[in-house]
């Protein structure tokens, strides 16, 4: 039997956070095969023993037409079985004109304020008829790759200075103060996490710091930025895929708040969520666009220092 779990999210971060559920799934029924519309997913599972490939699909996803073309495309990947963590009809369709015969699917047509964790977790329990479904897992590296990202004995601290967009990120100033008081305190060796675009922004925080002991990671690819993050003692930063392997890498993940929904922070005990003050985080989503100041350094020492 060959099983497909069907993950209907580009964001690195959403798809992490139905890793767990992937793994339920792999314990049951083998080693699967994940479809997925991240570009980057597969750097991360790469070497998950409990996933067997993971496939990018880059079209023949956004039109409702385009679902004989979807069917074609899963029939050729000959599935017994399929999982689809989305409540998609053309999914659906195009699995079953696939002739894949179990097919397991969220119910249909409520897409609105769908809480990504706890809809996940009842779905993959219903479907499994298991009971306590966790909702973190483990991710895997290779041990034998450790010593190469190896640089010096100080303590690690990588810092999520990067982020999907403007609104979510606490902004490179406050990193370069909250570096700038941790070395009054310790001696500490700080990875910015980012992209390549953001390499600006890394640089800008470099120079303000006169220890010089930060280095940018933009030009990592994902599968190295793991290793980086293994390496740390905790993750501080903007709600970032970084935080999602950060908590699975049992690491404790500081993630700053401005304008991304608590789901995407609820599923690790490894998470802990900085807010600004006098908000209700039940308010806070995509658009609240949130003062990034109202979160001050010292709020996010106090927050940390216990781990430090």
């Amino acid at each position: 039997m060959k099983t497909g779990i069907f993950l209907s999210y580009k964001g690195l971060g959403a798809n992490l956070l139905h890793l767990s559920y992937c793994h339920q799934i792999a314990k049951k029924f083998g080693p699967v095969t994940l479809i997925t519309l991240c570009p980057n997913l597969n750097k991360v599972l790469k070497d998950d023993p409990f996933i067997s490939d993971v496939v990018h699909l880059s079209k023949f996803h956004r039109k409702f037409f385009d679902v004989f073309k979807l069917s074609k495309f899963l029939k050729d990947l000959n599935f017994d079985t399929i999982f689809i963590y989305y409540p998609s009809l053309r999914h659906y369709l195009a699995s079953k004109i696939a002739g894949i015969k179990n097919i397991y699917h969220y119910p249909l047509f409520r897409k609105k304020n769908l809480h990504l964790v706890d809809v996940a977790k009842s779905f993959t329990e219903r479907s499994l008829k298991i009971e306590n479904c966790p909702t973190e897992t483990e991710i895997y590296i290779n041990n034998n790759n450790v010593k190469q990202y190896k640089s010096n004995d100080l303590k690690k601290i990588i810092l999520g200075i990067g982020s999907s967009g403007p609104t979510t990120k606490w902004g490179y100033d406050n990193y370069a103060s909250l570096i700038k008081k941790l070395n009054e305190i310790g001696d500490y060796y700080f990875y910015l996490l980012c992209g390549s675009d953001e390499e600006s922004g890394a640089q800008k925080i470099i120079n303000q710091v006169e220890k010089k002991n930060c280095e940018s990671l933009s030009s990592k690819d994902v599968y190295e930025v793991m290793y980086f993050i293994h390496l740390s003692e905790i993750f501080v930063g903007n709600d970032s895929f970084g935080h999602h392997i950060s908590a699975q890498m049992k690491k404790p993940s500081f993630i700053i708040l401005l304008d991304s929904p608590k789901a995407y922070s609820d599923y690790s005990k490894n998470q802990f969520r900085i807010i600004p003050p006098n908000v209700d985080i039940k308010n806070i989503s995509h658009g609240s666009n949130l003062n990034p100041d109202t979160i001050t350094v010292d709020m996010i020492i106090e927050k940390i220092k216990k781990f430090i």
